[in-house]
């Protein structure tokens, strides 16, 4: 028997995770709520669905797991919600604005009895989890380090209504960094500690788009930051994230460096990607260093051909199986814990998530 869904928030997002749910019988999204009950009953209308208001939604006993996707401000109090109303809660990224808040989802949660999932859940796409494969089957030998670097000019460029990027919740770091430091802690083991510099720039911002397209963007959260994280294994990574970056080519650039080999992993953003693994094991000398190529790897574990919802799903089918869900609440509070240290010029990390199960290569049904 399919899941019942409730989804909070019909924005532009929603159009992601309601095509990944038409590929699984799985789930069955019951209502859609949005503030804007325009929106809302446009969007339940296109997709089969129902329009309800949030108060509705949250009483329907036909929804097991609401979904979040209301803007990150909104995040920590619509969880809130959710728990109370005795509902598992899945939500956009980030958790929380603050460590204390995501403290508050998850007491809630465990008081409450239900659970808790968050995106980013684009690591349990084949790119991601192929290379988490590669990884922990020891094809780069012990790792040690690993980089990784994102940037652009910033989304008022293309974005019809940028100005929550640059509001708490917003910048580089939370916006962007929840999908590479989720992949680096699955990939290299939690964090214990962060060392940053926030980048002070200062430059004017216009809209670039919409209908306030040439009016100046306010801004109050850093745009910039390079940061170095120590991990519980002894690896050390080198992270720059940046809304600061004239004229980047959109290929970010990711790679782990161990004892027997070097990986390129796959843009983290996104659910597939292919894997370029530089086997050094056996090499000794300069030319046999010289002979050897980054080869493509082709996929060995992950959700085929994936999209946002993913995590919803591995939550859904958890609950029936009784095991943990990959997405889970304590990976996101970890993550949001390391974005806070990197904003705030570097902290020790207290939180520890456990390693996620790395999911078997399959089809969406």
């Amino acid at each position: 028997m399919a899941t019942g869904i409730g989804i909070i928030g019909t924005g532009v997002i929603s159009r992601q995770y309601f095509d990944t749910f038409a590929k699984t019988s799985g789930l069955k999204v019951v209502a859609v709520a949005d503030l804007d009950l325009e929106r809302a009953g446009q969007v339940a209308a296109a997709r089969g669905t129902a329009a309800m208001t949030v108060e509705q939604l949250l009483a329907d006993e036909r929804i097991e797991i609401v979904l979040n996707l209301t803007v990150p401000a909104a995040h920590a109090e619509v969880d809130a919600q959710i728990i109370a109303a005795g509902k598992h809660v899945c939500a956009e990224k980030p958790l929380a604005l603050d460590v204390p808040s995501g403290l508050d989802i998850l007491a809630r949660a465990e008081a409450a009895g239900v659970r808790v999932a968050s995106a980013p859940d684009t690591f349990l796409g084949t790119g991601v989890q192929t290379s988490i494969d590669l990884v922990r089957g020891g094809r780069i030998g012990e790792p040690f380090a690993a980089t990784a670097l994102w940037g652009s000019a910033g989304p008022e460029l293309w974005h019809p209504n940028p100005g929550f990027y640059y509001q708490p919740g917003g910048g580089p770091v939370l916006d962007m960094g929840p999908y590479y430091l989720t992949a680096l802690v699955q990939l290299l083991g939690p964090v214990r500690r962060v060392q940053s510099s926030v980048i002070p720039v200062r430059r004017e911002r216009v809209f670039g788009a919409g209908p306030a397209a040439g009016k100046p963007v306010p801004v109050s959260v850093p745009t910039a930051a390079a940061a170095i994280l120590e991990h519980e294994g002894g690896a050390v990574t080198s992270v720059t994230l940046s809304f600061e970056t004239w004229g980047h080519n959109n290929e970010p650039f990711f790679e782990v460096y161990g004892t027997a080999g070097s990986l390129r992993v796959p843009d983290p953003n996104w659910f597939d990607g292919v894997p370029l693994l530089y086997d050094a094991s056996g090499v000794v000398t300069a030319a046999q260093e010289a002979e050897r190529k980054w080869e493509p790897v082709q996929p060995s574990a992950g959700f085929i051909g994936g999209g946002r919802g993913l995590g919803l799903l591995d939550l859904a089918e958890s609950i029936k199986a009784g095991r943990p869900h990959r997405a889970s609440g304590e990976l996101a509070l970890h993550v949001l814990e390391v974005m806070a240290a990197i904003n705030a010029g570097g902290a020790e990390i207290s939180s520890s998530p456990a390693a996620a199960e790395i999911v078997g290569l399959r089809e969406l049904n």
